[in-house]
Protein backbone atom coordinates (compact mmCIF):
# COMPACT_ATOMS: atom_id res chain seq x y z
CA UNK A 1 0.00 0.00 0.00
CA UNK A 2 2.93 2.50 -0.41
CA UNK A 3 2.38 4.92 -2.70
CA UNK A 4 3.67 5.32 -6.16
CA UNK A 5 6.81 7.23 -4.45
CA UNK A 6 7.21 4.34 -2.22
CA UNK A 7 6.54 6.93 0.54
CA UNK A 8 6.41 5.06 4.12
CA UNK A 9 5.44 8.23 5.94
CA UNK A 10 1.75 7.18 6.19
CA UNK A 11 -0.49 7.07 9.25
CA UNK A 12 -3.29 3.96 9.04
CA UNK A 13 -6.38 3.52 10.87
CA UNK A 14 -8.79 0.64 10.56
CA UNK A 15 -12.21 0.37 11.22
CA UNK A 16 -12.84 -2.64 13.57
CA UNK A 17 -14.80 -4.50 11.35
CA UNK A 18 -12.74 -4.38 9.00
CA UNK A 19 -9.77 -5.56 10.75
CA UNK A 20 -12.22 -7.99 12.52
CA UNK A 21 -12.31 -8.83 8.70
CA UNK A 22 -9.06 -10.62 8.30
CA UNK A 23 -7.89 -13.81 8.85
CA UNK A 24 -4.47 -12.70 11.11
CA UNK A 25 -5.09 -9.39 12.70
CA UNK A 26 -2.07 -9.29 14.74
CA UNK A 27 0.01 -10.29 11.26
CA UNK A 28 -1.59 -7.28 9.93
CA UNK A 29 -0.34 -5.06 12.42
CA UNK A 30 3.13 -6.61 12.31
CA UNK A 31 3.15 -6.14 8.51
CA UNK A 32 1.57 -2.57 8.80
CA UNK A 33 4.68 -1.71 10.65
CA UNK A 34 7.18 -2.03 8.42
CA UNK A 35 5.63 0.11 6.50
CA UNK A 36 3.53 2.74 8.10
CA UNK A 37 4.78 5.68 10.78
CA UNK A 38 1.41 4.62 12.73
CA UNK A 39 -1.01 2.79 12.90
CA UNK A 40 -4.40 2.16 15.15
CA UNK A 41 -7.92 1.08 15.10
CA UNK A 42 -11.00 3.24 15.30
CA UNK A 43 -14.64 2.62 16.32
CA UNK A 44 -17.91 3.39 18.19
CA UNK A 45 -17.09 -0.14 20.31
CA UNK A 46 -16.69 1.03 24.27
CA UNK A 47 -13.12 1.47 24.54
CA UNK A 48 -12.98 -1.23 26.73
CA UNK A 49 -14.28 -3.46 23.89
CA UNK A 50 -11.91 -2.52 21.69
CA UNK A 51 -8.81 -2.66 24.14
CA UNK A 52 -9.60 -6.26 24.71
CA UNK A 53 -10.09 -7.01 20.74
CA UNK A 54 -5.95 -5.68 20.52
CA UNK A 55 -5.06 -7.37 23.48
CA UNK A 56 -6.14 -10.19 23.48
CA UNK A 57 -4.43 -10.55 19.75
CA UNK A 58 -1.38 -8.81 21.10
CA UNK A 59 -1.58 -5.75 19.11
CA UNK A 60 0.19 -2.83 19.66
CA UNK A 61 -1.63 0.23 18.18
CA UNK A 62 -0.15 3.89 17.91
CA UNK A 63 -3.74 4.94 18.56
CA UNK A 64 -7.40 3.80 19.18
CA UNK A 65 -10.90 5.37 19.49
CA UNK A 66 -11.83 6.94 22.38
CA UNK A 67 -15.23 8.94 23.63
CA UNK A 68 -14.61 11.09 20.46
CA UNK A 69 -16.28 8.41 18.02
CA UNK A 70 -14.36 7.51 14.80
CA UNK A 71 -14.78 11.12 13.35
CA UNK A 72 -13.28 12.66 16.16
CA UNK A 73 -10.55 10.19 16.55
CA UNK A 74 -9.50 10.55 13.15
CA UNK A 75 -9.58 14.38 12.90
CA UNK A 76 -7.67 14.27 16.27
CA UNK A 77 -4.66 11.83 14.54
CA UNK A 78 -4.61 13.83 11.73
CA UNK A 79 -3.93 16.54 14.15
CA UNK A 80 -1.49 15.04 16.17
CA UNK A 81 0.30 12.57 14.33
CA UNK A 82 2.13 14.05 11.09
CA UNK A 83 2.34 12.27 8.12
CA UNK A 84 2.23 12.93 4.13
CA UNK A 85 -0.82 10.51 4.10
CA UNK A 86 -3.73 9.29 6.15
CA UNK A 87 -5.48 6.18 5.30
CA UNK A 88 -8.28 5.02 6.57
CA UNK A 89 -9.40 0.81 6.38
CA UNK A 90 -13.39 0.17 6.02
CA UNK A 91 -15.88 -2.10 5.27
CA UNK A 92 -18.54 -0.05 3.37
CA UNK A 93 -19.78 3.31 1.98
CA UNK A 94 -20.52 5.29 5.15
CA UNK A 95 -16.47 4.04 6.02
CA UNK A 96 -15.61 5.82 3.16
CA UNK A 97 -17.88 8.87 3.12
CA UNK A 98 -16.45 9.48 6.97
CA UNK A 99 -12.97 9.04 5.81
CA UNK A 100 -13.59 11.60 2.98
CA UNK A 101 -15.33 13.88 5.57
CA UNK A 102 -12.69 14.12 7.66
CA UNK A 103 -9.73 14.18 4.82
CA UNK A 104 -8.59 10.69 4.52
CA UNK A 105 -8.11 8.53 1.69
CA UNK A 106 -10.63 5.65 1.77
CA UNK A 107 -9.23 2.30 1.16
CA UNK A 108 -11.81 -1.12 1.43
CA UNK A 109 -10.20 -3.90 3.35
CA UNK A 110 -10.88 -6.17 0.72
CA UNK A 111 -8.30 -4.39 -1.71
CA UNK A 112 -5.81 -3.69 1.37
CA UNK A 113 -6.21 -7.15 1.44
CA UNK A 114 -5.44 -7.97 -2.19
CA UNK A 115 -2.78 -5.41 -2.81
CA UNK A 116 -1.10 -6.53 0.58
CA UNK A 117 -1.35 -10.42 0.80
CA UNK A 118 -3.45 -10.17 3.81
CA UNK A 119 -5.92 -13.31 4.13
CA UNK A 120 -9.44 -12.63 4.86
CA UNK A 121 -11.51 -14.38 7.35
CA UNK A 122 -14.15 -17.30 6.27
CA UNK A 123 -16.97 -16.71 8.05
CA UNK A 124 -18.88 -19.20 6.42
CA UNK A 125 -16.51 -21.61 7.96
CA UNK A 126 -16.55 -20.36 11.35
CA UNK A 127 -20.71 -19.98 11.55
CA UNK A 128 -20.25 -23.51 10.67
CA UNK A 129 -17.56 -24.42 13.30
CA UNK A 130 -19.45 -22.53 15.56
CA UNK A 131 -16.41 -20.51 16.18
CA UNK A 132 -16.81 -16.82 16.69
CA UNK A 133 -14.00 -13.95 16.73
CA UNK A 134 -14.45 -11.85 19.42
CA UNK A 135 -14.28 -10.72 22.61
Amino acid sequence: MKDAGGSEDMTLAFELTALRSLANPSTVFANTRQWTSYTGIVSEEPTHALTNYARSRRIRQDFFSGPDGKAGTLEKVKSQFESERYVFVGTDEDDRELAESVGWEYLDVREAADAADWELRDEEAEAESGREDWP
